[in-house]
């Protein structure tokens, strides 16, 4: 029953909806882009600081916990496929706009702070390897800039073109991992390294590092998490496949499972055939190091290119996902209508990609790679512990249509793993929760100065946002 509240039905939009381009096979190398990236290009070596050999365990870890609150979003975009994901999921479920915001603000500066990490990724480490250059950290800040002004002229351009990229470097990062695979089992074999040192932790004791396992395990798959997090951006551009309620669930689960096996695999390779001070020296990139073994390896200079274009494709798909959640936000009256805007050329929500980039651009200038990855995780660890709740609460709405349907069990634990691996790591690294707790003040300025100014001209903006959210039909929308 409608409650007797509810917004009258607004005049029609003179905006165009988004264009329904994306595929089912095109949604799973989305999935597959997303998850596939900068994290396994940059965090191999850290992680073998933190566990020794059992570089796998925690990336295992990790892809258990991944699949656990995927179940809670697969369940929640085939219940409402619209564009908004983790705020629209909030809303409804808690019906308290100012969570609603809080938490899709959280999901927009994780995306963003994954975006701005990959643009430093590809100006510290990978691009310096490839051109043999010496940079100073102003010269780093400006490539890493003009690197995130190109993913935003592509963001413009459209989804379909950026989908399209997205899948040709979709092919060439993953491309890239199983070349590492090949080269790394062809070293093995030519008696590179010792595979026995992929299960044991007695390398990095010989190095001084006390591996305690269960502690070292939970550091590591808190690291790992960093390369599996990204299936949760595919939710904001639901309203963009042709059909999300059949295909995003084999998508999300077939990407996340093809990515973390991958990773499963190099997290054995890497300590089977890299001395353990090679996998951990901040001096060296792991996977640039394995490029360069037995009789498959390759020039160095070709893997730095390839993982040039991962981190790439890793930064376009995370602005594409912040651009379209502040979209969906503005179509919920979650935001000022403004960042709802649609270019009438290229279908596009221009005013909300201006918007992300140029936060996108502050967090690349002050922040560096190690800052903004776990920054990264920390606010996503938050946002999953709200979406596993979410989808519990919210089977107390029933909807018209069918939908994927998650075991009540695992949404559950995932919410309790994810807020057990985020005490985790607010405990042993206050700076993280710090930076988080920042950002998420910044959004808090943000709701105050949108709420003074709804309330100015619309005396039931609570009520109203959650009306917009129960009825989209009846949502009043943003008009040039």
């Amino acid at each position: 029953m409608e409650s007797s509240t509810a917004a009258a039905p607004a005049a029609p939009s003179s905006d165009p909806p988004l264009k329904r381009a994306i595929s089912r096979n095109m949604l799973l190398l989305f999935v597959i882009g997303d998850v596939v990236g900068g994290g396994i290009y940059t965090l191999v070596g850290v992680i073998g600081g933190e566990v020794g050999g059992l570089v796998w365990l925690p990336f295992a870890l990790a892809l258990a916990l991944a699949v656990l609150t995927a179940t809670a979003y697969a369940e929640l975009v085939t219940k409402y496929p619209q564009a908004a994901g983790a705020a629209l999921y909030v809303n409804k479920a808690f019906r308290k706009p100012f969570f609603t915001f809080m938490v899709a603000f959280a999901v927009m500066c994780s995306g963003i702070a994954s975006a701005s990490t990959l643009s430093r990724g590809v100006a510290e480490t990978y691009l310096p390897r490839l051109f043999d250059w010496s940079l100073s950290e102003t010269q780093t800040v400006l490539i890493a800039l003009g690197f995130l002004l190109i993913v935003a002229a592509v963001n413009f351009r459209g989804i379909s073109e950026s989908v399209k990229i997205n899948v040709v470097l979709t092919l060439i990062e993953f491309g890239g991992l199983i070349l590492i695979v090949v080269i790394g089992i062809a070293a093995l074999l030519d008696g590179v390294g010792d595979i026995g040192n992929a299960f044991s932790t007695s390398d990095a004791k010989a190095a001084g590092h006390d591996v305690t396992l269960i502690p070292a395990a939970l550091a590591g798959t808190a690291l790992a998490f960093y390369a599996l997090i990204g299936f949760e951006d595919s939710v904001n551009v639901a309203e963009e496949a042709k059909d999300p309620g059949r295909d995003y669930p084999r998508a999300l689960f077939g990407g996340l499972l093809i990515a973390g096996s991958l990773y499963i695999v190099i997290g054995i390779i890497a300590p089977a055939v890299l001395p353990y001070k090679t996998l951990i020296s901040d001096d060296t990139t792991p996977l640039l190091e394995i490029s360069q073994l037995g009789p498959l390896s390759v020039e160095i200079k070709v893997f730095a290119a390839i993982g040039i274009l991962a981190l790439i494709n890793g930064a376009l798909i995370n602005m594409i996902m912040a651009s379209r959640l502040t979209y969906g936000m503005a179509r919920q009256r979650i935001v000022p209508a403004f960042f709802g805007k649609v270019h009438r050329g290229r279908r596009t929500p221009w005013t909300a990609i201006i918007f992300t980039s140029g936060l996108a651009f502050i967090l690349t200038a002050t922040g560096d790679v190690s800052d903004l990855a776990t920054t990264t995780t920390t606010l996503l660890l938050i946002v999953f512990v709200t979406v596993n709740i979410s989808v519990l609460v919210l089977r107390r709405d029933p909807v018209s249509h069918s939908h994927f349907v998650a075991p009540t069990l695992l949404p559950a634990i995932g919410a309790v793993a994810a807020l057990g691996l985020l005490i985790h790591r607010v405990a042993n690294d206050t700076e993280q929760i710090t930076r988080a707790l920042l950002l998420l003040g910044l959004g808090l300025v943000f709701w105050l100065a949108n709420y003074v100014a709804t309330r100015g001209v619309d005396k039931q903006f609570d009520t109203g946002m959650i009306e917009a959210i129960e009825h989209p039909e009846e949502t009043p929308q943003p008009k040039d």
